[in-house]
């Protein structure tokens, strides 16, 4: 199990892109919405501003966490449980330092966007993902990746629920990752995501940080890791049954994170460096060979005026975006037609699973 007890901060003097300070229009406009608001509030169906807008979709946001596939495919060869354990952690720990630059929001998917790509590895083999926006209220994106000859698959929903805290605003990760090795019996981890906050909206400079608790579940092998401190990752893996801790774990999401065996005696070496870490290159369809609902071609003209820093372009293109959609359901609801999603089917545990999912 991992759990993040307290805030994980970025460290403000060595990364300074997890901060950004508003220029006084752009604050004056986010002070304006703010107003409106009351804490605790459900923040899913308040249209945010372009200016904190990370330039791509939280479907393509989903696959920094498949950055650095080499973890996973090593994780993959071990043969002593333990080690594979050891090998996922270092592998979902590696996908949290990827970040635009500031405090940003990625788009929120419309009802039935998709985002596909597809990567090539070192070891001859390819790696898919497929996304969907399933859901818009609440929203719901579902995912599934496949590496096909190496036996690896992950069935994914995220559920971000976002909240006005006074003078931060959180992301709330609700949702699950199920992550199956088919070469060792099906050894299924289960991962849930830690929570996104932006604080210092109000006043002070804007910080990214990441709290709260997210899990990383093995039962089938009795393994789970339990982390929790402000500012860093500090945690241990465990057996489930008796708490016994067989590594423990330190270091920071945006820097260097080390492991070590259980003891006094046990010797300090490097899990995972952010500094030195490079993120697979993920191959995507040229935007003109792309439907009309994938990702980047949907939201292209909105990245392009976000790119030239024209905001007001980016806002007017985000707005027809979302005025189709509001047209688009309002069709759908005077002629009495429930949406249904074009690559994914509610499963039997009330989830929707990839139709195309074959093993």
């Amino acid at each position: 199990m991992v759990t993040l007890g307290k805030a994980e901060k970025c460290k403000l003097d060595s990364d300074p892109d997890c901060t950004e300070i508003l220029e006084d229009n752009s604050k004056s406009i986010l002070l304006g919405i703010i107003k409106q608001l009351s804490k605790d509030m459900d923040l899913h169906r308040v249209t945010l501003p372009t200016f904190v807008l990370e330039p791509r979709s939280m479907l393509e946001r989903i696959t920094d966490f498949m950055s650095h596939p080499d973890y996973l495919l090593e994780a993959n060869n071990k043969t002593e449980p333990v080690d594979r354990f050891v090998g996922i952690v270092q592998y979902f720990l590696s996908g949290w330092h990827i970040k635009p630059k500031g405090v940003k929001k990625p788009y929120n998917p419309v009802l039935g966007e998709i985002f596909r790509c597809r990567w090539n590895y070192h070891d001859g083999t390819s790696g898919y993902y497929i996304s969907e926006q399933t859901k818009h209220h609440p929203p719901e994106s579902s995912y599934y990746f496949a590496n096909p000859d190496s036996g690896i698959y992950i069935h994914g929903h995220l559920q971000p629920k976002g909240k006005f805290l006074g003078n931060s605003a959180a992301t709330l990760m609700q949702g699950e990752s199920n992550l199956i090795l088919t070469s060792h019996s099906n050894e299924q981890y289960d991962i849930t995501m830690p929570n996104v906050y932006a604080k210092g909206i109000l006043f002070g400079k804007m910080v990214l940080e990441l709290g709260d608790s997210c899990t990383i579940r093995c039962d089938a092998n009795d393994l789970g890791f339990f982390s929790g401190q402000y500012n860093s990752v500090v945690g241990n893996i465990k057996k489930g049954s008796t708490n016994k801790v067989l590594y423990e774990i330190m270091g920071q999401w945006s820097q260097q994170i080390y492991i070590k065996p259980a003891g006094k005696n046990g010797t300090k070496t490097l899990l995972f460096d952010a500094a030195k870490a490079v993120s697979h290159p993920k191959l995507i369809q040229p935007q003109s060979l792309q439907s009309q609902v994938e990702s980047r071609k949907l939201w292209g003209p909105v990245t392009d005026a976000i790119l030239k820093n024209d905001m007001d372009t980016a806002t007017e293109e985000k707005t027809k975006i979302e005025d189709e959609q509001r047209r688009l359901a309002k069709e759908r609801q005077e002629q009495g037609v429930e949406w249904v999603p074009h690559y994914f089917a509610m499963g039997n545990a009330g989830r929707y699973q990839f139709k195309g999912h074959a093993r």
